[in-house]
């Protein structure tokens, strides 16, 4: 992948070509006094994602010296937030605008690209084998891995991973986002989630488990990001994520064979650490603070013996803010899953009214909670079977999902529940189905079988307006906002009123008579409509529609 044209935008051919990238554009922070990455490294660039920054204001960050609680010191730089503290840095990654992302991951996954083997890959320009792996200090102990979540984590981690397994029988390949903790200098905790709609790379361990085999593994950091996003997006299990990466790239990736294992691994890649995965004995792993927002506590999983550590001469260590979202684990998933959600509803299900998906980010991590926008008028057999679907896609996505109508901006939560205040009736529009997995939740307290809640939102008959001034009369106000120099507005939909149904020409006349200042106009009109022998508060076109119905 040398440079590949992608549309019109140049496509990252490594990980450092596009923290390159990043700086040129303001995207990236360079760190150059002493951090310690066991303490600050994480938490310093956490500071961004919880700190009430604006989601276009994140940056990646690149640490230049790294040092740890010993008080060693680390050559090689640490860079975390260069895939996707934002999606503007996701985007520059892959090389499009936002807008297109959706539609360039469904064009990548159906017209695959298969990669080409190189020799001599940059990846391997520095082997670390046998002794030298092994001697205290050095190995995976070399590296400046650093702890995610301090005070909780029981060791440095590897997050910004591509883990490369096969399948031993049809030897189709699959590639996760996995972490990976450090146990010594050549050894490695792997968790792969077991779980339903769990990992591909699970699957392969399985099957070399019934052989009775140990599983060969490549663990990469710091692939272009091209490459980078495939990991964590859940791909069909025989689909292949170098050639949709291919895809995405508009141009075969560039891989070569492991030193150790028979694996094929990105050539121009930063690291890659080769290793086998036992088969037979699990090892506890964890506590980890997780992307579900809760610390998982310790588990039994995969243990991997390292084989060789490949890099560049002059590599960077990639890392990744994942935990309690938003994060820059969030935007990659969220990026390419809401897009292949909606493709789901709209093409496999046909449910042409599904404008949008939307997967709730901030805390609850995009999986448990989904938001499907609608035309308005949709059938109600439609709002509900776009529910269904949804819910069903994925095993471990759509726990709780809500349909709302096309005025309401489903990122806006607060116009969600606005929708769900006024336009649900629970005993009608709630739905509750049992016999779901668990999916990937905390696992404090009872092991138990998960459910399922699925809400209709939707406007359903004519309302009144939006009681807020009407666009025109906003936009005016905006200007004038501006003209005066008052701090910066960020309106969020709904910030203007609009028509629901409910509204006829008498009430808009009234509504121009009053802007216009000649609003004793209307109080001629409701003179002269005046009626005895009624209560207040009752509702003047049923009285009224109901005298011309008499006439």
């Amino acid at each position: 992948m040398n440079g590949a044209e992608s549309g019109s935008k140049t496509v990252s051919p490594d990980f450092q070509s596009h923290l390159a990238d990043l700086e040129a554009q303001g995207l990236l922070v360079r760190i150059d006094r002493p951090i310690n990455k066991d303490t600050e490294l994480h938490p310093l660039v956490r500071c961004q994602f919880i700190g009430g920054i604006a989601e276009d204001d994140r940056r990646a960050f690149l640490f230049t010296n790294v040092v740890d609680s010993t008080g060693r010191r680390y050559d090689m730089p640490v860079a975390v937030g260069a895939f996707a503290a934002s999606p503007h840095i996701y985007a520059l990654g892959i090389g499009r605008a936002i807008e297109d992302i959706g539609a360039d991951w469904l064009n990548a996954i159906k017209n695959p690209i298969p990669p080409v083997t190189v020799t001599a890959p940059p990846c391997q320009e520095v082997v670390i084998k046998g002794d030298e792996l092994r001697r205290p200090g050095g190995g995976l102990a070399a590296l400046p891995v650093p702890i995610s979540t301090p005070g909780f984590d029981a060791a440095p981690y590897l997050t910004a991973t591509l883990c490369i397994t096969a399948d031993p029988d049809s030897g189709v390949r699959n590639i996760g986002t996995y972490r990976a903790a450090l146990k010594s200098p050549n050894r490695l905790g792997v968790r792969m989630s077991s779980r339903i709609g769990g990992a591909g790379g699970y699957l392969h361990w399985c099957k070399y488990r019934d052989r009775g085999e140990r599983m060969p593994c490549a663990i990469v950091i710091g692939a272009a990001p091209v490459v980078m996003y495939t990991g964590p997006e859940k791909l069909a299990i025989d689909q292949d994520e170098l050639s949709v990466a291919g895809a995405l790239a508009g141009t075969a990736i560039r891989t070569a064979w492991g030193v150790t294992v028979d694996l094929e691994v990105p050539a121009d890649a930063e690291i890659v650490i080769e290793g086998f995965i036992d088969t037979h004995l699990l090892e506890p792993e964890g506590p980890f603070g997780e992307s579900n927002g809760y610390v998982a506590l310790e588990d039994f999983n995969m243990s991997m013996e390292v084989t060789a550590i490949t890099h560049r001469r002059a590599p960077v260590f990639a890392s990744m803010i994942s935990q309690v979202s938003p994060s820059e684990s969030s935007v990659i998933k969220k990026l390419a899953l809401e897009p292949l959600f909606l493709n789901h509803l709209r093409d496999h299900l046909s449910i042409k009214s599904a404008l949008r998906v939307v997967m709730h980010e901030p805390l609850s991590n995009l999986r448990p909670i989904i938001f499907v926008q609608f035309a308005n008028s949709t059938p109600k057999s439609e709002i509900w079977r776009g529910l269904q679907g949804t819910a069903a896609r994925q095993a471990d996505s759509g726990k709780m999902v809500i349909a709302v109508s096309e005025d309401i901006e489903p990122e806006h939560t607060d116009a969600v529940m606005w929708s769900l205040a006024y336009r649900c009736n629970p005993i009608e529009d709630v739905h509750i189905e049992p016999y779901r997995s668990g999916g990937h939740s905390p696992k404090s307290g009872p092991a138990h079988a998960d459910s399922t809640l699925l809400i209709d939102a939707t406007l359903k008959y004519p309302m009144a307006p939006l009681a807020l001034p009407g666009r025109e009369y906003m936009e005016r106000a905006q200007a004038l906002w501006r003209e005066l120099n008052l701090p910066a507005l960020t309106p969020r939909s709904p910030w203007y009123g609009y028509s629901l149904g409910d509204w006829n020409d008498i009430w808009q006349g009234f509504a121009r008579n009053a802007v216009a200042g000649e609003w004793a106009k209307n109080g001629e009109n409701t003179w002269q409509r005046r009626r005895g022998g009624l209560t207040p508060e009752t509702p003047a076109r049923l009285v009224e529609t109901d005298k011309k119905s008499d006439e």
